[in-house]
């Protein structure tokens, strides 16, 4: 069949058909596809952080005409396109299945998706989170369009200083260098809408970014109609001061509600993730409220259109705005509506009498909304305690908030040689079986991978995480004036068990755990016949000094002479260094101050490639560890005191590393097997990779909460 579509190409459209696919961003999910561009220019392919666009703006016309007279590279190139051509034409799907009730489109608002290191749009796991609900919708066939905005000096790059603290820059792109299309009138020139911002009209245009058979929209104010200061409103991830973020949530909820009105798309459900986008509901309550509706039919309605994930189990962590504030950006537009200024503050008030009450994104989206979840069974519970005052006449059990809990988009972090292992086992359906547990139990015995073939391939895996740490290193070295007592060569051993901690740097996380008792780290990492290493990552934002101080100790220890090479933090977390600690990492290591943790999916991407975690009992891992797939720190509890939290958790750290992870890691078989290892990543494999996908999560959405009830 596929010699069949290859013979009818035409060969004279494969430039353009390339370019296409280099326009949507399905390849960054199909190892075929990236290794035509990086074969194309390996440095431009490494210098973009790995972009196709880039690739393909640096190869001309004729450059590229004539490396397709290369007949094996064509057909290679041919190959991958007819995969993506028939991948985006296809009318078998889970949706055409198995969701036939649901008309959809969903419109999903989040303030940042983390898509591909290449696009820079995201900041940490909220948006990875929406990155991958994005793919996995597109590749069950969900109708799918997300808002978000087009930040154009992205989150910010890191650099770590010789004192070990964490430096910020911020690069500029330009749209037109990333996989983006203007979106324009139907007559021609740029689409442009407007949301209004205090006495201002602010105008925003918008880029159209394709996921598969998925659409994302980008609102952009850096116009010339606008003023300096809102031409910088869309500029960073997260950026500047209460008001500019109020005015982001204005342009992303309010703005994004009157795109999709101007590009004549009506929604079956709008889905605001997390509550930086729930003024949009009150763009929809106006726009029913001069249709003629009455205050509680046009709420009404509304409600009947919305729902709403919250992401965030600390009261402190929810976007608050005063009176003053919400009078001064939203008076003009809450104007239109014919209420009162005391009425849309009720909107965001638990108790609506109180008039020093601030204004709380969340309890606008609950309020608002037709259903409500967390993104863990515990973090549901915790949901329902924190918010159970707005629902005053109900048990805390009761109250309206259930729970889906976050998966991955297993094609998206599974390396290119963790594919080709398994398209060889599997066959190369297997990225199309996600949800099927009966498919995943025949890994329970050594029928389709031997033993020897999974210690092969966690070994090839961890050399590979070793050499480009070491590369990273080297990078980081030119860069830095510090003293390194140990040659980036002799950093970390391809045999140690290896284990990583990457995520953002909140102090909740407590990255320094692992090290409470420095002497005993001391020891075992230096062990003559069982050492360990540990690879840490991640970001602090900006203006979190106390995280900032955490990363600060992680490079001091990392720079002891005992512990040099040994332990090491790599710079610029994305979500390319992502992917290779969670392909090499033996451990993955979890810490966060239980119940912290709304969901975490880190963890989760390690599965496919064997690899284990090793985590306090929070988020997924409380639901997802069964005695036999890695391990727990501690149990399904926590201390209010958290001094006595952390001194506990860090005791049972160090019990399970040194009574079961390290035992059982170096305890091998005359052929040098870890036997016992690799029994417990086919209990992860096998119960694991069926659940903490996002198809299965963004399936149970569609039953659960996309199709009217």
């Amino acid at each position: 069949m596929e010699e069949d579509a290859l013979s009818k190409s035409d060969h004279r459209s494969v430039p353009e058909r390339l370019h296409n696919l280099a326009r949507n961003l399905w390849w960054t999910w199909n190892p075929q596809g990236q290794e035509i561009f990086r074969e194309l220019s390996p440095l431009t392919w490494e210098r973009s952080n790995h972009s196709a666009v880039e690739v393909l703006h640096d190869v001309s016309h004729i450059e590229l005409a004539a490396r397709l007279h290369d007949s094996d590279f064509l057909k290679k190139v041919q190959s991958v396109l007819v995969d993506f051509e028939s991948y985006m034409e296809s009318k078998d799907m889970w949706a055409s299945r198995l969701a036939t009730k649901f008309s959809g489109p969903v419109a999903y608002f989040s303030a940042e998706f983390g898509l591909h290191e290449s696009l820079p749009i995201y900041s940490g796991g909220l948006g990875v989170l929406s990155g991958d609900h994005t793919k996995s919708a597109s590749d069950l066939g969900i109708p799918f369009i997300g808002i978000s905005l087009l930040y154009r000096n992205g989150y910010f790059q890191q650099h770590i200083g010789s004192d070990g603290w964490q430096q910020e820059s911020y690069p500029r792109y330009d749209p037109l260098r990333l996989p983006l299309e203007l979106v324009t009138e139907e007559a021609g020139g740029r689409l442009l809408n407007s949301v209004e911002i205090g006495h201002s009209a602010v105008y925003f245009q918008t880029w159209r970014l394709l996921v598969g058979r998925a659409v994302i929209y980008l609102l952009d104010t850096n116009l010339p109609e606008n003023d300096q200061h809102f031409q910088s409103l869309t500029a960073h991830v997260y950026g500047g001061d209460v008001d500019t973020r109020i005015g982001q949530e204005i342009v992303l909820g309010v703005g994004g509600a009157r795109l999709l009105r101007s590009l004549h798309i009506e929604p079956s459900v709008f889905h605001m993730n997390e509550g930086h986008s729930a003024f949009l509901t009150l763009e929809l309550l106006r726009e029913q409220i001069k249709q003629g509706k009455d205050f509680q039919e046009a709420q009404t309605v509304v409600n009947a259109r919305c729902m709403f994930t919250t992401h965030t189990p600390v009261p402190a962590g929810h976007d608050r705005f005063s009176s003053e504030l919400l009078e001064h950006t939203l008076g003009r537009f809450w104007s239109d509506t014919g209420l009162t200024h005391s009425q849309l503050m009720s909107f965001g008030r638990i108790n609506t009498d109180d008039h020093q009450e601030l204004f709380t994104m969340t309890v606008l989206a609950l309020k608002m909304s037709r259903s409500a979840n967390g993104v863990s069974q515990l973090h549901g519970e915790v949901s329902r305690e924190m918010w159970k005052e707005l629902y005053p006449n109900r048990n805390v059990d009761e109250v309206p908030i259930g729970s889906i809990t976050n998966g991955i988009h297993t094609p998206s972090w599974a390396t290119a040689k963790a594919h080709e292992f398994w398209n060889k086992r599997l066959g190369v359906d297997w990225t199309a079986k996600l949800m099927d547990a009966q498919y995943w139990s025949k890994l329970e015995n050594g029928d389709l991978a031997t033993d020897e073939e999974l210690w092969a391939l966690r070994t090839i895996l961890r050399r590979d995480l070793v050499e480009f740490v070491r590369q990273r290193l080297r990078n980081q070295l030119l860069r830095s004036d510090a003293d390194h007592t140990v040659s980036v060569d002799q950093a970390l051993s391809p045999d140690a068990l290896t284990i990583c901690f990457a995520r953002r740097f909140a102090t909740y996380k407590r990255a320094p755990l692992i090290f409470r008792d420095l002497d005993r780290i001391i020891e075992l990492v230096n062990h003559p016949n069982h050492p360990m290493q540990f690879v840490f990552a991640g970001k602090a934002h900006p203006r979190d000094t106390d995280g900032k101080r955490f990363m600060q100790r992680i490079v001091e220890i990392s720079r002891h002479p005992q512990l040099a090479g040994r332990v090491v933090i790599i710079e610029n977390y994305d979500m390319n260094v992502a992917r290779h600690l969670v392909s090499g990492a033996d451990v993955w290591l979890n810490t966060p101050r239980r119940p912290l943790e709304a969901s975490g999916t880190s963890g989760q991407k390690i599965v496919i490639h064997g690899g284990l975690n090793l985590s306090i009992m929070d988020g997924w891992w409380r639901e997802g560890y069964n005695g036999s797939n890695g391990w727990a720190i501690g149990e399904d509890s926590s201390e209010t005191d958290l001094e006595i939290q952390d001194e506990k958790d860090s005791t049972n750290l160090y019990q399970a590393l040194t009574e079961h992870v390290i035992p059982e890691f170096y305890h091998r078989n005359d052929h040098g097997i870890p036997v016992e290892w690799i029994k417990r990543i086919r209990n992860a494999m096998r119960f694991l990779v069926p659940i903490y996908n996002t198809d299965r999560m963004v399936a149970e959405y569609v039953t659960r909460y996309y199709i009217p009830r």
